[in-house]
């Protein structure tokens, strides 16, 4: 009941429509506090506004009052993507292309920029990095500097407890103190323990006039499954419906919500028949995914907390809100001997393909490709400034290497000029968030470029081309007639395929640096 209490309280103060004048007295004027929300791993269709079944009303909400963007891309993996957004630049021109075991190099962050710009920095999350965010722009850091972590103890094993579950012992920053490993109380979970620190520094700054970015980096729902029992008792058997029926609801509601057109050709599935399935396979599919669910939902539950302790300090109608997710939904399976307690501290558990295959719904793919499942994730911007509250943009498409840019021109701050670092390669769309319905500016087209592992892609327009293998066998979509990439024009317009290659192998040899020398 206390939680219910709590969320009905968020759900009414989400929207900055219902402030008061009281609360904004003196906001005006100043630079808006942004908050910006990395989830990992998280699928295009994962969110209640993008068509889940999920209980996201707080994400929702934003999303009602603010604007969604149905093309907006990542990188498809992890730690290139994190490089993209904080530095405005390819991963592959900051030596982060191929692993994150480098520093980086050749530029700046947004952190660093906003900080010069008059701004408090906050990092609290998930880094996947060597470079300490302290030292890179950051005044404070909270987190998991590497890769994925045990959601419930990324440390040493607890009295009473299971073996914690996990790949190998990762670097933690807890009050600029390095623990490696990091063995936190009883009550820890990931995606709790981020928020409460992201809620520690907003309240010790009530009473500061300067304006605050934060960057709160969320682990969930990345690999290992691991959730509360009382949320995934929300969902458990929820999912025994099978992939097909799951699929085809979010599909419906996404026609419904405007995210897709109505006449969307959606992709052949590659998830295994449901009814092939055993009784005994069927409940521990509906576990993992109900698991899923549960990590998103807790996830939306924490951000409402953020949202509510802005609005008590009346700083939620001056504070611009934006989230994304670092790469699809993933068929990733990971291997580690555990107890057996599926969501539990001693058992490593991951989704697999064939619920990526729903939660990437109507794309095709998974994360580490470069289809739309890989790259396009949802992206949300919820700002009292804007005027299209509420829209849906199905026009503009942006990248990660966007934000910098854009945060920038919010702050009305300007890129440093040095020789050191590489000037910006995103384009800022402050002008698509700000825009009225009846004089948008919209960027003119732009080449974006991906690539990662086996795969790569370029998008020029609407105009796609897209490979699994490092050969030059592109395929070419029309993304505008064809979202879902079910129909390759390759033999059919060689001209343009050749065109887009030559611009890709260009784009190569630009953005190449010599850490890119280094394999993972």
């Amino acid at each position: 009941m206390v939680r219910l209490f709590i969320l009905f309280a968020i759900l009414g103060v989400v929207s900055c429509e219902k402030e008061t004048k009281e609360q904004t007295v003196g906001q005006e004027h100043h630079k808006p506090n942004i908050v910006l929300i990395l989830a990992d791993d998280m699928g295009w269709s994962d969110l209640g506004c993008y068509g889940s079944e999920i209980k996201t009303p707080v994400l929702d909400s934003l999303a009602y009052h603010g604007l969604r963007f149905t093309q907006f891309y990542n990188t498809s993996k992890c730690f290139p993507s994190r490089a993209a957004l904080l530095t405005g630049l390819y991963a592959q021109q900051v030596g982060a292309g191929r692993t994150w075991k480098n520093p980086w190099i050749n530029t700046t962050t947004i952190a660093a920029s906003l900080k010069k710009a008059g701004y408090l920095t906050w990092m609290s999350g998930k880094h996947h990095g060597v470079d300490v965010p302290t030292d890179m722009g950051f005044d404070k850091y909270y987190g998991l500097l590497s890769g994925a972590a045990n959601q419930f103890n990324p440390g040493n094993q607890r009295p009473g407890e299971a073996k914690p579950a996990r790949k190998r012992v990762r670097p933690f920053y807890v009050d600029g103190k390095r623990y490696e490993p990091y063995t936190p109380d009883s009550t820890y979970y990931s995606t709790d323990a981020f928020t409460n620190a992201a809620l520690q520094w907003i309240n010790a700054s009530e009473q500061e006039t300067k304006p605050f970015f934060l960057y709160l980096s969320y682990t969930a729902p990345h690999d290992p499954l691991m959730a509360w029992p009382e949320d995934i008792a929300k969902y458990r058997g929820q999912y025994k419906e099978g992939y097909e029926v799951i699929r085809t609801k979010r599909f419906a509601k996404q026609k419904e919500l405007g995210v897709i057109p109505k006449d969307f050709k959606l992709p052949s599935p590659t998830y295994t028949p449901w009814e092939s399935l055993s009784e005994a396979k069927k409940d521990e599919e509906d576990l993992k995914m109900s698991i899923y669910a549960a990590m998103i939902d807790r996830m939306d539950y924490n951000i409402g907390l953020v949202m509510n302790a802005l609005r008590r300090q009346k700083k939620l109608k001056n504070t611009i809100v934006l989230f994304l997710s670092d790469n699809g939904g993933s068929a990733e399976v990971v291997t580690i001997p555990g107890d057996g307690n599926i969501g539990t501290v001693g058992q490593w558990t991951s989704l697999g393909a064939d619920w990526s295959n729903v939660c990437n719904t109507p794309f095709r793919m998974y994360k580490n490709n470069s289809y739309e499942g890989g790259i396009n994730t949802p992206a949300i911007v919820s700002w009292p400034q804007m005027h299209q509250k509420g829209s849906v943009n199905t026009t503009f498409y942006g990248h990660f290497i966007d934000m910098f840019p854009t945060l920038l021109d919010i702050a009305g701050h300007s890129y440093p000029t040095s020789k050191e670092i590489l000037p910006l390669e995103g384009h800022s769309f402050e002008k698509v968030v700000v825009a009225t319905s009846e004089n948008s500016e919209l960027m003119a087209d732009r080449a974006l470029f991906f690539e990662w592992a086996d795969g790569a892609a370029m998008r020029e327009g609407n105009w796609k081309i897209v490979r699994k293998e490092t050969t030059d066998q592109w395929q070419l979509y029309n993304l505008a007639e064809d979202g879902g990439e079910t129909h390759n024009l390759a033999k059919e317009m060689p001209e343009k395929v050749a065109k887009m290659n030559m611009q890709f192998k260009a784009w190569q040899t630009r953005v190449n640096t010599t850490h890119n020398d280094k394999a993972l």
